[in-house]
């Protein structure tokens, strides 16, 4: 019988609290006639699910399945999808949100999915039943870990850098500064990845040096550890001297952010912010208000911002960097092993669970506990 990964409820306080995975048997779903019916292969990690264990994440559901990122192939489908059998397919990590760029369209019925009171889907499962259009093609050149690690992370990193910093000038990016903040999380290495293949000029932080070193081979030019005093002088040093400023950051901490970057800003220039890691408040500065600088907040995105970004990631043969992968949704003590990694910040891209093999369709519920890891364009593993 098809199993899912599930949190199980305990009592505790949130953010005391930490919900123990366990494993459930489920039906196998049906497809209505415009859905198709996805066999799961590769299934990925983000920090929401870390702190959905927490109890730190709204509208949580201990009933359906977690995670929101995963790739499979479509094993049966209803009359109006039938096309879609055969294909492999890379899901849409969220629902509610259409096409506007300002934010969903009703942001009371926007749901990540994985672990969602609104929405049963969630990709930590054997097979899932999605309407045929919450999913897309998977770009051909990418593994199956590759391709599960793409969609949350990628649609963030896409309205982060495209919509919000770069105001959806894809084409007049080349030549651009960009700084990205935190190199190692899914959704900066995303952010390297698009921006530099746009023709950007992209510089890192982290307080790693070897993530330093392994972001420049990806295509940085530069970085800088903030743990270092002083590090926004050392930036500067690095830019270019025809163009000795910041066009933008993309930013996930927070924190002091603003009063490191300012100087380097150009007039006019922006400041996306995805995450807030350092605390819920940052400063603002006056000057940054007399040069123009425009702060922009962004979230995931919308359905038509995923079917652009996929696009992108095919037709520049973008691979995400995967950390770590474990094998079988019931290795429950290696799938844990993947949440010490988040927690402890050891990772360098995405933690992915290897569900089961496309070619041999891998059983229902597989429970190997063998595990391997890849950097992305450095060797990705193959299922």
């Amino acid at each position: 019988m098809p199993q899912a990964l599930t949190i199980k409820k305990i009592d505790g306080k949130p953010g005391q609290v930490y919900y123990p995975l366990q494993i459930v048997q489920v039906p196998k779903p049906t497809p209505g006639p415009k859905d198709v019916l996805v066999r799961l292969h590769a299934a990925a990690l983000n920090h929401r699910d870390f702190f959905i264990r927490q109890h730190l994440y709204p509208g949580i559901s201990f009933d359906h399945p977690m995670l929101a990122d995963g790739y499979g192939t479509v094993v049966d489908a209803g009359s109006e999808a039938r096309s879609f059998i055969g294909k492999t397919v890379v899901l849409t990590p969220c629902r509610g949100w259409a096409s506007s760029p300002d934010g969903p369209e009703d942001a009371k019925a926007f749901s990540v999915i994985g672990s969602a009171a609104l929405t049963p889907a969630g990709t930590a499962q054997d097979y899932v039943a999605v309407p045929a259009d919450e999913v897309e093609l998977a770009p051909a050149h990418l593994t199956p870990y590759e391709a599960a690690a793409l969609p949350l992370v990628g649609l963030t990193g896409w309205r982060a850098l495209v919509t919000k910093a770069l105001h959806g000038r894809v084409d007049d990016a080349a030549g651009r500064n960009i700084l990205v903040t935190g190199i190692g999380g899914g959704v900066a290495l995303n952010v390297l990845q698009f921006a530099t293949a746009m023709g950007c000029n992209v510089y890192v932080t982290s307080g790693d040096p070897a993530k330093l070193e392994r972001a420049r081979r990806l295509g940085a030019k530069g970085g800088v550890s903030y743990k270092e005093p002083g590090w926004d002088k050392q930036l500067a040093a690095q830019l270019p001297p025809s163009r000795p400023y910041l066009d933008a950051v993309v930013d996930g901490a927070g924190g002091d952010i603003v009063a490191k970057t300012v100087r380097l800003l150009r007039p006019g220039a922006v400041i996306s912010v995805y995450g807030m890691t350092v605390g819920p408040k940052m400063d603002w500065l006056m000057q940054a208000v007399m040069k123009n600088v425009d702060l922009r907040g962004t979230t995931m995105g919308s359905r038509a911002e995923f079917r652009a970004m996929v696009e992108f990631v095919r037709r520049h043969e973008i691979r995400p960097v995967v950390s770590r992968v474990v094998r079988g949704l019931a290795s429950l003590e290696a799938v844990d092993g993947l949440f010490e990694d988040m927690r402890a910040g050891r990772q360098f891209g995405k933690l992915v669970i290897d569900i089961s093999s496309p070619e041999s369709g891998g059983g229902d519920g597989g429970s190997s506990s063998r595990s391997s890891s890849s950097s992305g364009g450095e060797g990705s593993p193959k299922l």
